[in-house]
């Protein structure tokens, strides 16, 4: 881009921390420095909570939490902070009996593809309100078990394309490195990109949206497709370098 950015976004696992794992300390210390200068918003595939503990305990409490748009669930919810406290803006939550059934889909499709693992830390079905999720291993496995049970990708594109014929009323996109999530139609992280510009006010190319999985078919893509500028990194020191030397262009 080709202006300074007015808001920088960023994806979580394995762009701000390792996945499921809190912020290193050289990236919390990069987005107290980043937030005195414009805003930041974290947009990912977890609920809340997670961004509790990844994110939030590693923040000092103070102003520039105000500056700090959390989107859990790929933007099926948006938060923001005030006074002492975190406050919902919106949450798409599913009616109860598309979640039941996207559970059962997944559960179903996930043992007919041997995907259905034994061993797990955590599990493997989530109702998240605004978002089921499956999560091959738990959402507590370890990273390398993670990155070594789909690093190809196939997995999850097999399941994806098995589940979504049979919810077509719904969005089956892959999430993380072993992952697939459902929300609405059309409520992606595009869609909370695109509502948070539209409610402060900005255009998309005064965007800048920083993530590892920007190919097309990664879950970070919708940003791209809107047209906003992305930047693709391999994992949290990417993200450390990059954004470090993106700082003193803030100040002009």
């Amino acid at each position: 881009m080709t202006n300074p950015p007015r808001l920088v976004a960023f994806d979580l696992d394995d762009t701000l921390a390792p996945s499921k794992s809190p912020l290193p300390q050289p990236i919390t210390d990069l987005l107290t420095t980043l937030l005195t200068r414009v805003p930041v918003c974290i947009i990912s595939g977890g609920q809340f909570e997670q961004f509790d503990k990844q994110v939030i305990a590693r923040l000092a409490d103070g102003p520039q939490l105000e500056r700090l748009h959390l989107m859990p669930t790929n933007g099926t919810r948006y938060d923001t902070y005030s006074d002492g406290r975190w406050r919902v803006q919106y949450k798409h939550d599913l009616p109860r009996d598309l979640r039941d059934r996207a559970l059962a889909v997944l559960e179903e499709q996930a043992k007919r593809l041997g995907l259905w693992e034994s061993q797990t830390w955590g599990p493997i079905l989530e109702d998240r309100g605004s978002q089921i999720t499956f999560s091959a291993l738990g959402q507590a496995a370890p990273v390398d078990a993670k990155k070594a049970w789909d690093p190809d990708g196939s997995k999850r594109a097999g399941l994806q394309a098995a589940v979504a014929p049979h919810l077509p009323e719904l969005d089956v996109h892959a999430g993380g490195s072993t992952s697939i999530d459902i929300t609405s139609k059309g409520i992606d992280k595009a869609h909370g990109i695109s509502r948070l510009a539209q409610m402060l006010g900005l255009e998309f190319d005064e965007i800048l949206f920083v993530g590892d999985r920007l190919e097309p078919g990664g879950n970070d893509f919708p940003v791209k497709a809107l047209g906003v500028a992305t930047h693709q990194v391999t994992g949290w020191e990417d993200t450390l370098t990059y954004v470090t030397d993106l700082l003193p262009r803030l100040d002009s």
